[in-house]
């Protein structure tokens, strides 16, 4: 009863409005060093609860609608970012169960085995294995959940707005300082990538290489993110249009000059992470997204709400 309750107090807080939800992974099992990430029970019970409170569109659907002003009552769309594995392994059976539309985001310099920087770190600070870790002159203790979190925080927070050459070359020093061999891929290589599509979901672009868009010269970005799109469109023989920004904070992460190369590269929509929803008059190169972390069904829901009146 709560929950149409909510539905029926959504109907009239969201015309006109549409919610996009980021997610990166859904994890098998609970991933000590990955709390926020949500298991597949968690991600089945909250594509259950959209598929019969909600109206789940897929992004072109949206889109569509927000440019006729015909968007339906609790419209939300559902996106991943970065391109992992269990995107295909784990979300995509739960999105079919619940006849669910997704986009995912590629970032395509990680379709060939290589894992992402922060995952290097964070499964090098989760070895259980390892009781310590060295970076340069620093040296972490390993000897409990929290204090192998706060040091992949750490590493994690000093590394990521370097240049993204340096940044990869700091990850290699550590792992070199370590002796640490790399660990199991997490990405999906080009053949899952293909597999995803054909399971219908769209796929959207991340760049190459996931680097902080406005950290690197206007050339490199426009390589970044031309290159990225060229490479899905030729493995997926159909055009890729849309687009995700990388930490996807405006002016912060990205800025307007990032905005007219998406354009430029023929993009019909680009995703930030900034919170809020999307309307006829949103630019459609900046549509905002949240991330509905609660592991409560109610909670959830609600959250969703409160979105609607940011």
């Amino acid at each position: 009863m709560l929950h149409w309750l909510l539905q029926q107090s959504g109907r009239l807080l969201s015309r006109g409005k549409l919610s996009i939800l980021i997610y990166h992974q859904v994890l098998a099992e609970f991933d000590p060093m990955r709390p926020t990430e949500p298991t597949a029970a968690v991600f089945d019970w909250q594509m259950q609860l959209l598929a019969r409170y909600f109206t789940p569109l897929s992004l072109d659907q949206a889109l569509q609608h927000l440019a006729d002003n015909s968007l339906p009552a609790n419209a939300v769309c559902v996106t991943f970012d970065d391109g992992y594995l269990n995107n295909l392994t784990v979300a995509a059976p739960i999105l079919a169960k619940y006849q669910i539309p997704a986009t995912v985001y590629i970032a395509t310099a990680f379709s060939t085995g290589t894992n992402m920087w922060n995952d290097r770190i964070i499964d090098l600070c989760g070895d259980t294995k390892r009781d310590t870790l060295q970076y340069n002159a620093e040296r972490f203790t390993l000897s409990d959940r929290a204090n192998r979190i706060s040091a992949a925080e750490k590493l994690l927070k000093a590394l990521k707005y370097l240049p993204i050459e340096q940044r990869l070359a700091e990850v290699d020093v550590l792992y070199q300082q370590n002796q640490a061999s790399e660990y199991q891929p997490r990405m999906m290589n080009a053949n899952q990538i293909k597999q995803l599509a054909d399971a219908g979901i769209s796929i959207g672009a991340h760049t190459r290489q996931h680097p902080i868009l406005k950290s690197i010269p206007a050339a490199e970005q426009q390589q970044q993110i031309e290159q990225s799109k060229a490479w899905l469109e030729q493995l997926l023989a159909s055009p890729v249009q849309h687009f995700a920004y990388p930490n996807g904070v405006e002016g912060r992460d990205f800025d307007d000059t990032t905005v007219n190369l998406v354009q430029q590269a023929g993009f019909l929509s680009a995703v930030v992470t900034d919170w809020g929803y999307n309307t006829a008059s949103s630019p459609r190169l900046k549509l905002k997204r949240f991330t509905p972390w609660d592991r409560q069904p109610v909670k959830f829901q609600l959250r969703l709400l409160k979105n609607l009146l940011s």
